[in-house]
């Protein structure tokens, strides 16, 4: 596989009152965060092997910037009135031994946000449709459970859930599959198909409880655990 999962977005109210149905389902909060200069801000929940982001927009201003723009990150943070998807998908090229980090398996274009460091960028797919999510990739990142101790963010959900083992993103029907989801679709690890509206369905832990949750219609996300 060329790439792995590191973190999946989807856009909220302003302030993520959403996430607090994640805490009564069951799982711990992390620590949130601001993207100066792009404006959005974020709740924060981690597992063993990839990050489930809550984003809104905080500064419109700096959201629909000539900079971010591209991003369709205002579009996609209104998503009820633009049909835009909500969602957006973070991956890590994927090292093996002293192999370097495999290339993305589609076209991208570098997205420069002046929260990163200089010089750095974040590789984004080029020609997707409105939607379908922002995919891109983390230009540093590893797995939540392998940071240091001192500065690992809560894993242990009293839900019982701890590895994201799967993710399937449904279309709405009317959206024209890119390049890039096509190419994603035959990497992994995410699959798509095509339905009624979107949702971003969630597996834990090869859904070993067979149990799930649904959180529509304040969120569009599945869990199966």
């Amino acid at each position: 596989m060329m790439v792995e999962l590191d973190h999946v977005f989807v856009c909220t109210a302003r302030d993520a009152p959403e996430a607090d149905l994640l805490v009564a389902f069951g799982l711990l909060e992390g620590t949130p965060n601001t993207h100066p200069g792009q404006g959005t801000a974020n709740r924060r929940f981690y597992f063993r092997n990839a990050m489930l982001e809550l984003v809104w927009v905080k500064d419109e201003d700096e959201t629909r910037s000539t900079l971010v723009a591209p991003t369709n990150l205002w579009e996609r943070w209104r998503y009820r009135e633009t049909g835009y998807s909500p969602f957006g998908i973070c991956l890590r090229p994927v090292a093996s031994g002293n192999a370097p980090r495999t290339a993305l398996p589609f076209e991208t274009w570098p997205y420069r946000p002046p929260y990163l460091p200089p010089g750095m960028h974040i590789d984004v797919a080029t020609g997707t449709s409105d939607g379908e999510p922002l995919l891109f990739a983390a230009p540093i990142s590893r797995r939540p459970d392998a940071v240091a101790a001192e500065r690992r963010q809560p894993l242990d959900h009293p839900v019982g859930v701890a590895e994201i083992t799967g993710l399937r993103i449904t279309l709405p029907k009317s959206t024209p599959t890119s390049p890039a989801v096509r190419a994603l679709q035959r990497e992994g690890p995410i699959s798509f198909d095509i339905g009624e509206d979107h949702l971003a369905q969630f597996e834990f832990d090869h859904a070993a409880q067979g149990r799930s949750a649904d959180f529509r219609p304040a969120l569009p996300l599945r869990f199966r655990w």
